[in-house]
Formats: structure tokens, sequence, C-alpha cells
């Protein structure tokens, strides 16, 4: 899925491209601590958030290869410290998808006026998102071993994630 793709607020007729990919990362089972049998109007109840959060996708003029939501991590209190989840279609991985979805966040987390970005559940054996966040400046804080249920790996690590803003 090569392209150049941009990253847009997600409109309603987006959703038909968009639970393909979210379905297929669920039920793949290996990187999103999500409900492998949730249903396509549960899932579209939890991912498309009304404002003050706010959905992207990454798409090109005739596709959607990404989609992120992101959030205050807590309400109260916490609310000062933004939080989200995002997706990338299989046949788009490596492309650069998820930086430039992440960056969109991180982007508007600071323009939001949030002070950090916490990302609550990074499965440790995803590499490629452990590296890429990294390489975006965010810390593991720690590692809930065995919190996660890998379906060839077993029990492995929950990291939570975070990045001063």
């Amino acid at each position: 899925m090569a392209g150049t793709f941009a990253i847009r607020e997600a409109q309603e007729d987006d959703w038909p491209q968009m639970w393909p990919i979210i379905q297929d990362v669920i039920t793949e089972g290996r990187t999103i601590p999500y409900d492998p049998a949730m249903s396509e109007h549960d899932a579209k109840r939890m991912w498309q958030l009304p404002a003050p959060a706010r959905v992207v996708v990454a798409a090109d003029e005739h596709r959607v290869a990404g989609t992120a939501n992101m959030y205050a991590n807590r309400p109260g209190p916490g609310n000062h410290v933004a939080s989200g989840t995002l997706m990338v279609a299989e046949g788009a991985r490596g492309a650069g998808v998820g930086r430039a979805l992440t960056t969109d966040m991180i982007d508007w987390a600071r323009r939001t006026g949030f002070a950090a970005l916490q990302f609550n559940a990074v499965v440790d054996t995803n590499t490629a998102a452990v590296r890429l966040y990294e390489d975006l400046g965010f810390v593991t804080l720690g590692i809930a071993p065995g919190a996660f249920r890998h379906p060839a790996q077993g029990m492995v690590g929950l990291r939570i994630m975070w990045l001063d803003l």
C-alpha cells in the first residue's frame, strides 16, 4: 500500500475503511489489548469519541491506511495528560503511517495544552511501535509483566510510555 497519505479529521464516510483496519488489528491479538470478539458497533462507539477528543485518518484520495484517536488520559485531576491509540493497515506498515499518526497526535496534544502524552498499554513485543515511540522521545515508565496474552509468545509485558510536552 505505497502512496502519500495525509492526516485529516475522520469523517463518517471513512468508517467503512476504518473498521477493517481496527478489526484486523484487534483480531490479530498481537499489539492492542482489545477484545478480539468486539463487534463493529462496539468498536465504532469506542473509537469514534466525541469532542474534545479527536479522531483522524491517514488517507490519500481513495483509501485509509491508518487511524488514531486521542483524548485526555483521565478525567478531572488527570485531564492535563493526553493519551491515544493508533492502528495501521497491514499493507501500510513500515511506510511511515504510524510515524505520521503519532507525530500528529503529539502536535495535537501540544496545541491543545496537554502537559504530557501517555500510552497506557504498549505491548512489549511490539518492537516497531516501541522503537518509533522512543525515536519520538517517549520513555518507558514501567512494564507490567505478563499483563498481555500474546497469541504466539504467551504472557508478555505491557509498557506505560510517556512523553513530556
